[in-house]
């Protein structure tokens, strides 16, 4: 039980240095972890590019997916979330991972993406489903500099939801469903 008498959810960490360990993060409304075999397809589509690259989990929830890039050679992982017991956990989880590659930004995704940009190479958008968040981000990514060139850009939605429409410079690399998630991996191609 947590301090605010809800059960605690745990999620695994699937592969890497971290492999096989169990963190605990808070039983809040919407906080959804991508599960254990989407994150796993997810993983084999990045190893290619993940080692050293810098990464971002927006709307980071769990911390499930920013963990993972970690655990499996990520060179930095920038986190960003607005509930605080969501950040107090993936605080204390990546504490007690001794992640020193790691920061948890404490604020509002779309806020926190109006600030001057440093460009991230793969970035992870598990948005709060039902609330519209997923195209205005993109473009948000994708004008205020964010990302790298080239960068890969991972979309979960729920699987009834029709494809976002992407920036002009993205294309859908690869795309699968899983229950009730529909998942995405976009590239941003060279801009020239």
């Amino acid at each position: 039980m947590n301090r605010r008498g809800g059960h605690v959810n745990r999620v695994r960490v699937i592969a890497g240095q971290w492999r096989g360990r169990r963190l605990e993060f808070p039983n809040l409304p919407g906080l959804r972890p991508t599960p254990d075999r989407v994150r796993e397809t997810l993983f084999n589509w990045l190893a290619p590019v993940l080692p050293g690259a810098r990464c971002l989990d927006l709307f980071a929830g769990s911390g499930a997916l920013g963990i993972e890039a970690l655990s499996r050679g990520a060179a930095e992982v920038v986190f960003v979330e607005r509930q605080p017991w969501a950040v107090r956990a993936l605080r204390d989880n990546l504490a007690r991972l001794k992640a020193e590659n790691a920061r948890v930004e404490a604020v509002d995704a779309l806020a926190w993406l109006r600030q001057p940009a440093t460009p991230f190479e793969i970035v992870f958008l598990d948005p709060p489903f039902g609330q519209g968040l997923l195209e205005p981000v993109c473009a948000m990514l994708e004008q205020n500099g964010w990302l790298a060139d080239p960068a890969w850009i991972y979309l979960e939605a729920p699987r009834d939801q029709s494809a976002p429409s992407l920036p002009a410079p993205w294309t859908i690399q690869r795309e699968k469903a899983a229950g009730a998630v529909a998942y995405r991996l976009a590239r941003r191609g060279p801009s020239h």
